[in-house]
């Protein structure tokens, strides 16, 4: 016995469906954003079902009273008719509210010829603004794997050809109702959504969590270092807006380079978090401002402060001396005139040589005070600071001691900046720290990219940079865009108190100079300059500069 071909036409057609069904599921596992995800469901019901227009609710049970949000829309007879979410209470007496209520399915006919003792009915007002008329409808609840019911879909009007466009007039020829069987499938379409929408619900609560987690980890970046608050913020800006701006070009050796959306986060993240290993350096070497720590400063002062008063006590004592080996400089001085007592110009001369050694201390004060700025030193203040090392005084024990220590005159003859050798190893460890503390994260396949991008932002194209002395091949190019914005931003920030920040001008000319000397990447700091990526961040350079 043989099939008759009508037989055959529905295996195929069924068929056909299995596959139609796997390709949804295929599509909806794939789909990231929740606008995306609804409108693939809404679209992929409607071909199976030839319905000419659809929506899609969610039920929202976070508030006191939970609602129902219409999210999404489609109508092909009405391409034009603009759909905006809406919320409406749970308990209304709309079709989708009563199936969201109940759980059950609504298979209806004729959506207006519909008995007024019905606990649901067809609000018209929709229909009437956009000029449509609505006839048969299939609402089927969206439920979970706990059967818990999140959504509802509602289609609406089943053609007879997917082709044709519906008006009030011609809606009772053209379409027809829905099957049991359409009924059977769609609603377990509709569960597949509900797991799809809850999974979708769970990856955005998960990027939530992460993104707090990167947040607080930038708020205790800038809990222990103040002096930069904002930095890691403004780097993540410029090195998105780069990585942007780096996708818009289709020539040269930039055009081959392009960021997805799932990239440009990875570099966001990898950006925002390139500082963390701030908080593995001591806190002092992290907020020290001048060469000496403020406490080692306050030592010097007081050995200074300490070496005057001695200096005055032995003028003291040897005055006290000369009259007790010259008692008769009373009497002359009684008699003498101004300038003729030999008594009084001894005197006299040790009030001057008192003068002169208080006037050449507070000199070398100055001097060190000078030198203990992060300023490129002259050879004047190195000079003087080398004279200053040789000076003693005579401390409290009578002992005489160094007026600036070994320690102390090695800090103030920094050349340049105010970190020694061994203070700024300790802050360029932070590079290796926030690795070591990156790539403990769990990441996702598309985010996996991070501890090594944030590894490589204090890399040089020469292999001059650290920690790993990189050059330009092994270092990634979100990398380069990388370290880019953080010299940039190093450069202009004006909120640290031992630097003034430049103007941008000032600051694009060393970016340009650290390119033309291998350093940097030219094409994109050139790309930097021209697409104006500074922008991104507001800070009054300019204003700051005219100061």
């Amino acid at each position: 016995m043989t099939d008759s071909p009508n037989d055959l036409q529905q295996v195929a057609w069924r068929a056909e469906l299995v596959e139609q069904l796997l390709a949804i599921g295929t599509a909806l596992s794939g789909s990231h954003s929740l606008g995306e995800l609804l409108n693939l469901i809404l679209q992929k019901s409607r071909e199976i079902t030839l319905s000419d227009a659809g929506s899609v609710y969610l039920i929202d049970r976070t508030s006191e009273v939970p609602v129902l949000w219409f999210k999404a829309a489609q109508n092909f007879s009405k391409p034009s008719a603009s759909f905006q979410e809406f919320a409406m209470p749970l308990l209304h007496r709309s079709l989708a509210g009563y199936v969201a209520l109940t759980g059950e399915s609504l298979n209806i006919e004729d959506a207006y010829e519909l008995s007024g003792d019905l606990p649901y009915r067809l609000d018209r007002s929709f229909d009437q603004s956009i000029g449509y008329r609505t006839r048969s409808v299939l609402v089927l609840p969206m439920q979970n794997q706990e059967g818990e019911t999140i959504g509802v879909l509602q289609l609406i009007n089943r053609k007879r050809d997917p082709k044709l466009v519906i008006t009030p007039e011609n809606v009772c020829e053209v379409t027809q109702s829905y099957t049991l069987w359409e009924q059977r499938v769609l609603r377990s379409l509709a569960s597949q959504a509900a797991i799809s929408i809850e999974r979708n619900h769970l990856q955005e609560s998960i990027e939530q969590l992460f993104e707090g987690f990167v947040r607080a980890s930038v708020q205790i970046i800038e809990a222990r270092d103040p002096c930069t608050s904002g930095h890691s913020e403004r780097v993540a800006a410029l090195t998105v807006r780069l990585s942007e701006e780096v996708n818009t070009v289709d020539a040269g050796v930039l055009g081959a380079t392009c960021f997805d959306e799932r990239q440009i986060q990875e570099i966001r993240y990898a950006a925002l978090l390139h500082d963390f290993g701030k908080v593995g350096v001591p806190e002092a070497i992290l907020g020290k401002q001048k060469k000496l720590y403020p406490l080692e400063l306050e030592v010097v002062r007081n050995r200074f402060a300490l070496a005057q008063r001695t200096l005055e006590m032995e003028c003291a004592q040897q005055k006290f001396r000369y009259l007790i080996d010259n008692p008769e400089y009373q009497l002359l001085h009684s008699t003498a005139k101004p300038g003729e007592c030999s008594h009084c110009r001894c005197l006299s001369q040790l009030d001057e040589d008192l003068e002169a050694a208080i006037a050449r201390l507070n000199d070398y004060w100055e001097v060190l005070s000078l030198a203990n700025e992060p300023r490129i030193l002259s050879e004047e203040p190195i000079a003087k600071l080398q004279e200053i090392a040789q000076l003693t005084y005579r401390d409290v024990d009578d002992t005489f001691k160094p007026l600036l220590t070994q320690a102390e005159f090695e800090q103030l003859m920094v050349a340049r900046g105010n970190l020694t050798y061994l203070e700024r190893e300790a802050i360029q460890a932070h590079v290796s720290h926030t690795y070591e503390f990156l790539k403990q994260i769990p990441w996702t396949k598309q985010l996996e990219n991070v501890p090594m991008i944030a590894y490589g932002h204090h890399e040089k194209l020469d292999g001059t940079g650290y920690p790993r002395g990189l050059k330009a091949p092994d270092i990634p190019i979100q990398a380069q865009i990388m370290a880019i914005a953080d010299i940039y931003d190093a450069l202009t920030a004006g909120d640290r108190p031992y630097k003034r920040g430049l103007p941008v001008t000032t600051a694009l000319t060393i970016l340009k100079q650290e390119a033309a000397h291998n350093k940097l990447n030219h094409e994109l700091v050139t790309l930097f300059e021209q697409r104006h990526v500074f922008k991104v961040i507001r800070h009054e350079l300019e204003s700051i500069s005219r100061k």
